[in-house]
């Protein structure tokens, strides 16, 4: 069992020990303090909704009667997607929003992600604060008569998704006329209610779209990380359908990854990549993704004659540095996409009507587009940690070993050799290390992951 207090929220499995697990316990203890921070700024409405994951509702329900107790006034989206909530915290005017949603982790997890007025994650300095008070339970509750006040609001989508629809640079008459046939896999989750009706929306014929593992139970199909390897039932669903593309989204629908119509993939660190080239083609600007995530974005943006800025690992380390650099365009490659403008948050659906535009008015197959951008291939690995690891020392080591190598410690480590690379650096949102290495050959790639692999087992 775990229980993962990071910049990504809190985040642990269902089941066991208090303070070692995601236990009702901790989700009030976390949620009290959240909200008792969230009504001091002023504010007592505060936003809720969740992903299709088994526990949700029996996470919901122990927030809102949190919330309620605090005497805040909860609007409950129920089944939604991290990005719906974070643009109805906005809408809304709320105090701040909590997304029950553990991401990409799989069934046995869950985790309160904890929004701003702004729509956006909370900062480390705010998030220490509600740490502190939750772990000494400096708590007050409302009294009987002050008690908060719910609004239960299911059918909030058209909101979110007419916004897409009126973004400039969405052209849903282009994507019709195209009359795309595109294949889903929502992951049994909120992505099989959210992206049918965005692509109804932007033109696609409803016969057109074909969906896998569209029941929302929560029992998810298959690991739910849109990496390739748990991709392999849309690859073939694309080609036994002879779709235009894939697309594949985690269960909260903040990530984006594509398949080409031939069943290869796109490439997750490439749906970054592909969005920023139509938006630098309209818009001249900076871009911004986290230190693990391709050169190809940099050598996009050089080309279109914008500066590359690299950040650390987390959605909020990106959108604090695409704030300070006035960037156009942004996110994570993982397929995470944020448009500033529009809000700043990864949001797969805006990343899809982007995406789709792009690809209609180029006249290219998916196939096609993923060729014209530089290739290069990115091994991600992990080290699973069990206890407490002094990383700090094993970093410090590593750091030794390749002095003569520029080093980049903004997060964890990142290694440069010529223009490959490598980074290590601890999860936020599993007990790991993540060892991510990059190079123009995947060979190459894997063999650096590999060496760096065994460089930490010996530093441990």
């Amino acid at each position: 069992m775990a229980l993962i207090k990071s910049i990504s929220g809190i985040r642990g499995t269902i089941g066991g020990k208090p303070g070692e697990s995601l236990s009702p316990l901790d989700v009030v203890r976390y949620t009290a303090a959240f909200g008792q921070w969230a009504i001091s700024q002023g504010n007592n409405k505060i936003i809720i909704g969740r992903d299709g994951r088994i526990s949700g509702p029996i996470v919901s329900q122990l927030v809102t009667q949190t919330l309620l107790s605090l005497g805040a006034d909860v609007i409950d989206l129920g089944i939604s997607t991290t990005p719906t909530v974070e643009f109805e915290v906005v809408e809304e005017k709320a105090a701040g929003g909590i997304i029950i949603t553990a991401s990409h982790n799989q069934k046995e997890w869950n985790a309160l992600k904890l929004l701003n007025s702004k729509g956006e994650f909370i900062s480390a300095e705010i998030g220490a604060e509600i740490l502190n008070n939750a772990d000494k339970e400096v708590l007050h509750f409302a009294g009987v008569e002050n008690a908060g006040t719910y609004t239960y609001k299911p059918d909030h989508a058209d909101r979110h998704l007419d916004a897409i629809l009126a973004y400039s640079l969405v052209d849903a008459a282009a994507i019709k006329n195209k009359n795309f046939k595109i294949v889903v896999d929502a992951i049994n989750s909120s992505g099989a209610i959210f992206v049918p009706a965005l692509l109804q929306k932007l033109g696609v014929a409803a016969e057109n779209i074909v969906v896998l593992n569209g029941e929302v139970n929560g029992k998810f199909a298959h690991n739910p990380e849109p990496l390739p390897q748990n991709l392999t039932d849309l690859s073939a669903a694309v080609i036994a359908n002879k779709a235009d593309l894939g697309l594949a989204v985690d269960p909260d629908v903040d990530r984006l990854v594509f398949v080409c119509e031939d069943g290869s993939m796109f490439g997750e660190e490439y749906t970054l990549v592909a969005v920023a080239d139509y938006i630098l083609s309209k818009r001249k600007g900076d871009t911004v993704s986290n230190l693990s995530s391709t050169r190809a974005l940099k050598d996009i943006t050089e080309k279109h004659g914008g500066i590359y800025h690299p950040a650390a690992v987390g959605e909020v380390n990106v959108v604090a540095k695409m704030k300070e650099v006035d960037a156009v365009i942004g996110g994570e490659g993982n397929g995470g996409i944020i448009v500033p403008d529009f809000h700043y948050g990864r949001d797969a659906l805006i990343g899809i009507a982007l995406f789709l535009t792009h690809l209609a008015k180029n006249s290219k197959t998916v196939k096609q587009l993923r060729n014209s951008y530089p290739d290069y291939f990115i091994s991600k690995n992990k080290i699973e940690l069990d206890g407490v690891i002094d990383l700090p020392m094993i970093f410090e080591k590593i750091k030794v070993k390749y002095k003569s190598n520029q080093i980049n410690t903004l997060d964890g480590l990142r290694i440069e050799f010529d223009k490959d690379w490598v980074h290590l650096r601890a999860s936020n949102t599993e007990p790991i290390i993540r060892v991510i290495a990059e190079s123009n050959f995947e060979t190459t790639a894997n063999n650096i992951a590999i060496k760096l692999i065994k460089d930490i087992q010996e530093a441990l």
